[in-house]
């Protein structure tokens, strides 16, 4: 699919109808964002965040705020109190022009049963602005990138459930959009069909350089594509970070031996190493020689026998951990590789 700039708007900055388009700076910014439904329910809660250029995740527990967020970046929902900004524009006060700059791939099964994929995604760009002919050629370029230019006829009730997120992704590319918003991209697909969207969605966010924003409960989804994360919790900030940094190698050795391992465990902490369960390995804070020097006495005294002896290196399931480690008892649990409903 090619895409071009949007109307009125260039590649260094622009336009959008007389508001000036900030190009070059984040992608999205929230300063202290707060929305209570009620009194007694706080979706948001001063939510200060900067998100990059990029494909980036937004992942958090069941109530973190997921949805409300990408509502208020539509312009959908008022804040209570602060604001959000979609490259440099206000969502609050500028809502109906910050839609044209975004492509929205929302979560549940919300197309027409009784129209082709090609009605169905020219009707989309038409509602984006594009002239006739225009949202004609767009559908068609769009549903090809998405591997249903042969489909394209069909009626989208006779489609499998991925040939339907293959629509919504479509629809959500038909205006030329700057930034996507993809809700659960994956959801109700097979691991094969999983496998696709995710390599669907990396080429567009790295050949056509759209930035994307995808909201998942699959922490493995966000590993394998994104540049950055954005965790929230409770309507906060819980961290936001590059794949990379966070990924990266920490000070921390995994120990993983074949049997035994409550007693090495307890044999390390004897020792004064501060070791911590982590499934079938123990992780030992490295700092320095004699940490190593510690693991190998320790282990010939018991004759463990070990499996493997490596430099830990988080991963974003870890996030939840940590958090999930402060809960308060009766809360869920965090531990997963999915996180329960994230929204």
């Amino acid at each position: 699919m090619t895409t071009g700039p949007l109307e009125g708007v260039t590649d260094s900055g622009g336009t959008v109808g007389k508001l000036a388009v900030h190009a070059d700076g984040p992608v999205i910014q929230t300063q202290a964002l707060t929305k209570r439904y009620r009194s007694d329910v706080t979706a948001l809660d001063g939510l200060t965040v900067s998100v990059a250029p990029g494909i980036t995740g937004l992942i958090g527990a069941n109530g973190a705020g997921k949805s409300t967020l990408i509502k208020i970046l539509l312009g959908l929902l008022e804040p209570t109190t602060g604001r959000a900004m979609v490259f440099g524009i206000d969502c609050g006060r500028h809502g109906e022009q910050i839609r044209t700059l975004i492509g929205y791939m929302p979560e549940h099964d919300c197309l027409p049963p009784d129209v082709t994929a090609t009605e169905f995604v020219t009707h989309m760009g038409r509602m984006s602005g594009l002239p006739a002919t225009s949202a004609k050629e767009r559908a068609a370029e769009s549903l090809r990138h998405v591997g249903l230019h042969e489909e394209r006829y069909r009626l989208v009730g006779t489609y499998s459930t991925g040939m339907k997120q293959r629509v919504k992704l479509a629809q959500a590319l038909v205006g030329d959009p700057r930034l996507l918003l993809l809700d659960e991209p994956t959801n109700g697909l097979d691991p094969a069909g999983r496998s696709e969207m995710l390599d669907l969605i990396s080429r567009i966010g790295t050949e056509f350089g759209i930035s994307i924003v995808v909201a998942s409960h699959l922490l493995g989804e966000i590993e394998r594509i994104c540049d950055h994360i954005v965790a929230i919790e409770a309507g906060r900030l819980l961290r936001a970070d590059t794949i990379t940094s966070f990924t990266g190698a920490s000070r921390m050795l995994r120990v993983e031996v074949d049997e035994g391992i409550q007693a090495l465990e307890d044999e390390l902490a004897r020792r004064g190493l501060s070791p911590r369960r982590q499934q079938r390995s123990i992780l030992v804070p490295l700092v320095g020689d004699a940490t190593f020097d510690a693991i190998r006495d320790a282990l010939a005294d018991l004759r463990a026998p070990l499996s493997r002896l490596e430099l830990s290196r988080h991963s974003v399931e870890e996030l939840f951990r940590e958090s999930a480690g402060a809960q308060a008892p009766g809360q869920p649990d965090l531990v997963t590789t999915e996180v329960p409903d994230v929204r």
